[in-house]
């Protein structure tokens, strides 16, 4: 059992550590091959960042380079994301973000001039899979990350919906300084952005499972030692066609957790019946997975 918690431990390192390495390529090729080329802004710290370069270079006798600022306007949310989320995924969190922004500074922009309805379509994507992936692993990218997650824990509000609402103000700044078309063409990277995001990082999503079944205890305890989830038992329900006596089960579970609910129900019954279906809000007592 020790070198079985061992391996866990590593393995589990190890898979945080390639998703913040992966997230940092991530990043860099969707801002330098794409955002940069096509004169758009980013989601979150990113866009702040580059909005900053751009004024900048174009007002100051200096320059503070993207990948500079991205790094510095984290250091505040890294404190936030230590007190209010945990030690573990704010370390990984680092890890991220000083990956990224060295990334940012090793792999230089691309000199082309790509469509720019190309660059926010790709910009939008890469960088959505990379914050998805490493949200999916547990840790985060920095920035209004941190602010969604924690902002989620207390109201249950879609990360990507508050990454799009939050990104309006950097829409008006590419307007203002790439004109109002490059605004638009910011939008659709911000709200593919999201959209992306919400695809890849799945585990906010609630879904409610009805289990129909003659075996409800099997599948009771697996659900409960698995999960420790809530379950409502509905007795003395009929089959229609073969009348037979059945029971009804009720539950919540994220949908990280479909796969194994899935395993559970057809090793305890497998001619049992199951519906799923997304769940928009959940009021009461609902256990959250933690975040260490």
């Amino acid at each position: 059992m020790d070198q079985l918690d061992k391996f866990n431990r590593r393995y589990n390192f190890l898979s945080k550590l390639s998703a913040a390495l992966f997230y940092s390529v991530a990043v860099a090729v969707a801002l330098n091959f794409f955002w940069t080329p096509g004169h758009m802004y980013s989601s979150g710290i990113t866009g702040f960042a580059q909005l900053i370069n751009s004024i900048t270079e174009r007002y100051f006798p200096f320059t503070l380079s993207t990948s500079t600022m991205y790094f510095a306007l984290n250091v505040p949310l890294f404190i936030l994301g230590w007190f209010k989320i945990g030690h573990k995924f704010t370390f990984f969190t680092i890890v991220a973000v000083v990956a990224g922004s060295f990334m940012m500074h090793i792999i230089r922009p691309l000199s082309v001039n790509w469509d720019p309805l190309l660059c926010a379509i790709f910009g939008g994507t890469i960088n959505g899979i990379g914050t998805g992936f490493a949200l999916k692993n547990g840790i985060s990218t920095g920035g209004i990350d941190i602010i969604g997650i924690v902002i989620r824990k207390k109201t249950g509000t879609s990360y990507g919906k508050f990454n799009i609402l939050v990104n309006l103000l950097i829409i008006a700044a590419a307007g203002f300084v790439f004109g109002w078309t490059r605004a638009l063409y910011s939008a659709l990277t911000i709200f593919i952005n999201g959209q992306v995001i919400d695809a890849v990082y799945t585990q906010h999503k609630k879904m409610q499972v009805m289990i129909i079944t003659e075996h409800p205890q099997a599948i009771i305890s697996g659900i409960q030692s698995k999960m420790h989830r809530g379950i409502t038992i509905l007795h003395d329900a009929e089959g229609a066609y073969a009348h037979n006596e059945k029971t009804v089960l009720l539950t919540i579970i994220d949908r990280y957790d479909l796969y194994d609910i899935r395993e559970i129900v057809k090793n305890a019954d497998p001619y049992s019946f199951m519906s799923v279906s997304e769940v928009e809000k959940v009021y009461g007592r609902f256990k959250e997975q933690e975040i260490v």
